[in-house]
C-alpha cells in the first residue's frame, strides 16, 4: 500500500497542469439526412424538412455533468445537400440582446451561437463560425487548436457563400418586455470547406466532428438599455468538452451523412471503434504534453501510461512511441490492419 501511495504521488509530481477533459469520452453523435428540395431560408425552420429532421439532445454546460443544466434551452437540427450543409438551431432567450455589427468582430462578447467543423477528424485545420442575433459573423480558420500553436487563427478567411438567417421571436435590446427566442438557418458550401475535407462533399456513410456552442450572458438593465454584467459568461454545448475550452476537437461530436432523404427511411449511427483508439492514444498524447510543459523534454518510454484506459482491445500490440527530430509519434497498429498515428502536435493520423 505505501509502495502505491509513493508511485501515485509520484506520477503526480512528474505531470504539470496541462488541461484534459475531467469527463468520460463519449461525444454525440447525430445522423444528417439529405434535403427533399431546395430550402427556402428566413430563420424558421418550419419547412416540411425541417419537421422531419430529428431535434439534437439540449444543450449541456461545455463542462457535462460536472456543471448544472442550462436554465434556457438550445437545440439544433441539421440537413445537407449537393451545395451546403445546413443547420438550424431554436435558443430559448427572454432577453434578446446583440450590439456587435462589423464582420469579424470578436462576437462572443455578445450573446452567440457557434459552429465549429473538423470534418477529417484529425483536429488539425478546422473552422469556426460564430453569429449573434443581429447576424453579424465572425469566421475563422484554425490550422491547429491554440494549445498547439503560438500563431493565432486565420481571421482572413471567409466562408465565401456563407448564408446565415435570423429570426427574432421578441424585440431585439428592449428590456420592457419578456422575448421567447431566437432562430437561426444558417447554410455552409461544401466547397468552402474542400481545404479541411478529405472530399469534395460527403458521402453516404460519412462521419465528421462537428460541435456547436452557445454563448450567455447575464444582463442588468441600467437607464433602460441592458448592460452585460461583468463575470465569466455560461458556455452551453452539443457534446461537453469536460473543461471550458471549445477547441479540444477530439470531445466533438459525430456528424454522419446519409443519402437517405429527410423523413423516410431512418438509419442508425454506426460507431468506429477506431474512435476509441484515437481516444487512447489522446490520453497519451495528454500526458506528455503536461511532461513536457514540466521539464521540456518528452518522455522516451511511456510504459508506465499503457492501461491508463481500456480503449486498447483491438491494437495488435500496444501502441510505440519513437521520438522524432521535431518531437515525436506514437504509433497503433490495429489488428484490421489500419495504423493510428498520434504526433507531438496533436495531430492524428489514421493510414
Amino acid at each position: 500500500m505505501i509502495k502505491l501511495i509513493l508511485i501515485i504521488i509520484q506520477l503526480t509530481i512528474l505531470f504539470a497542469d496541462f488541461p484534459t477533459p475531467q469527463i468520460k469520452f463519449n461525444p454525440e453523435r447525430y445522423v444528417c439526412y439529405q434535403t427533399t428540395g431546395e430550402l427556402v431560408l428566413d430563420g424558421k425552420l418550419d419547412e416540411a424538412d425541417w419537421k422531419n429532421a430529428e431535434w439534437t439532445q439540449s444543450f449541456v454546460d461545455i463542462e457535462g455533468v460536472l456543471k448544472p443544466i442550462p436554465h434556457f434551452n438550445t437545440q439544433v437540427k441539421m440537413l445537407w445537400d449537393e451545395t451546403y450543409f445546413y443547420v438550424g438551431v431554436e435558443m430559448e432567450e427572454p432577453h434578446l440582446w446583440a450590439t456587435l455589427t462589423e464582420r469579424d468582430d470578436i462576437i462572443f462578447r455578445d450573446n452567440d451561437f457557434e459552429i465549429f467543423i473538423d470534418p477529417d477528424g484529425d483536429s488539425h485545420n478546422y473552422m469556426e463560425l460564430e453569429v449573434n442575433a443581429l447576424g453579424t459573423e465572425w469566421d475563422l480558420l484554425l490550422l491547429k487548436p491554440y494549445r498547439d500553436q503560438q500563431k493565432v487563427a486565420v481571421d482572413s478567411w471567409d466562408i465565401i457563400g456563407l448564408k446565415t438567417v435570423i429570426n427574432l421571436d421578441g424585440t431585439l435590446n428592449d428590456p420592457s418586455d419578456i422575448d421567447k427566442g431566437w432562430s437561426i438557418e444558417i447554410a455552409i458550401p461544401w466547397k468552402v470547406l474542400e481545404e479541411c475535407a478529405p472530399k469534395s462533399i460527403p458521402e453516404d456513410g460519412d462521419q465528421w466532428r462537428v460541435n456547436f456552442s452557445r454563448v450567455h450572458w447575464d444582463l442588468d438593465v441600467v437607464d433602460g438599455k441592458y448592460q452585460k454584467l461583468d463575470k465569466s459568461e455560461y458556455n452551453w454545448v452539443w457534446s461537453p468538452q469536460g473543461l471550458i475550452a471549445m477547441h479540444y476537437p477530439e470531445m466533438w461530436g459525430f456528424v454522419q451523412f446519409s443519402t437517405n432523404k429527410v423523413g423516410t427511411q431512418k438509419y442508425d449511427f454506426v460507431w468506429d471503434t477506431i474512435e476509441d483508439h484515437k481516444w487512447y492514444m489522446r490520453t497519451m498524447y495528454y500526458k506528455q504534453k503536461q511532461y513536457f510543459d514540466k521539464h521540456g523534454e518528452w518522455m522516451k518510454d511511456m510504459m508506465h501510461l499503457k492501461n491508463l484506459t481500456p480503449y486498447n482491445r483491438n491494437f495488435k500490440q500496444l501502441p510505440q512511441i519513437q521520438l522524432t527530430h521535431s518531437g515525436y509519434e506514437i504509433i497503433g497498429e490495429m489488428k484490421d490492419g489500419r495504423i493510428v498515428i498520434q504526433h507531438e502536435d496533436g495531430l492524428v493520423k489514421v493510414k
